[in-house]
């Protein structure tokens, strides 16, 4: 992730003694580049496990848990930072941009990549179709995917200017997922199987990946058919 991230933080270009946010920083490996570029910065995740994870691997970085629906900031910040983070913010995108804002100071810059829509278009067919052939309800995916014109719109409405927006396919390997599409489900979509009879979780993710197979398992492995969301907005 973090050669996948490295655009990202070039993007953000942080400064020496700048004052810098990660949203969303999971174990804290572009929080660590951030630093090394001189920033003092500070590390927010909703998950204990991902901040006690990156307070373990960088002690010299300050890292809190933290909803980015509603955190508050005691100073103003010079930049917002988030990588593949703000799709996981679904309950609403709107509070998340709000908080964004409120945590910069005037003329601050909020630099984020996140999945746009389009998203595994292919792996939530794939699942889509299974879950309707057993008979199962709609599965209830965790993520909010926006078009750019959708995320431009949102990003003005709570007083920023748009910089940059950029809306681009990357099909990426699934090298943590030798089961396929299956593992990836249960890695990344594990909530939709809550409510999945536990006899029938196997055979449903086999058939998860017989459907997604023809479109992303190559000779090489499996890839995911990522499309990314990348934008810089300066706050007004």
């Amino acid at each position: 992730m973090s050669a996948r991230g490295a655009p990202l933080v070039d993007l953000l270009d942080p400064r020496p003694g700048e004052r810098v946010l990660d949203l969303g920083c999971g174990t804290g490996v572009l929080t660590a580049e951030i630093a090394l570029r001189g920033a003092h910065v500070l590390g927010i995740d909703g998950s204990p496990a991902m901040i006690e994870k990156a307070l373990a691997q960088y002690p010299g970085i300050d890292f809190i848990v933290g909803d980015g629906h509603d955190f508050n900031v005691a100073q103003a910040y010079d930049a917002v930072f988030s990588n593949a983070a703000l799709h996981w913010m679904s309950r609403d995108p709107g509070a998340v941009i709000s908080s964004v804002r409120e945590a910069l100071a005037p003329g601050g810059r909020f630099v984020a990549e996140m999945g746009g829509a389009g998203n595994c278009a292919e792996l939530t067919a794939a699942m889509h179709t299974a879950w309707r052939e057993y008979g199962l309800p709609e599965p209830d995916l965790p993520w909010y995917f926006p078009t750019p014109a959708a995320y431009a719109s949102r990003l003005e409405q709570e007083g920023f200017v748009v910089r940059l927006l950029e809306h681009f396919d990357r099909p990426t390997p699934l090298d943590e997922c030798p089961g396929g599409a299956a593992d990836w489900v249960r890695m990344f979509a594990g909530s939709v199987l809550d409510g999945v009879p536990p006899e029938i979780v196997d055979p449903l993710l086999r058939r998860v990946n017989e459907l997604a197979a023809p479109a992303l398992r190559r000779e090489t492995g499996w890839m995911a058919d990522y499309v990314r969301l990348r934008f810089a907005a300066v706050k007004r």
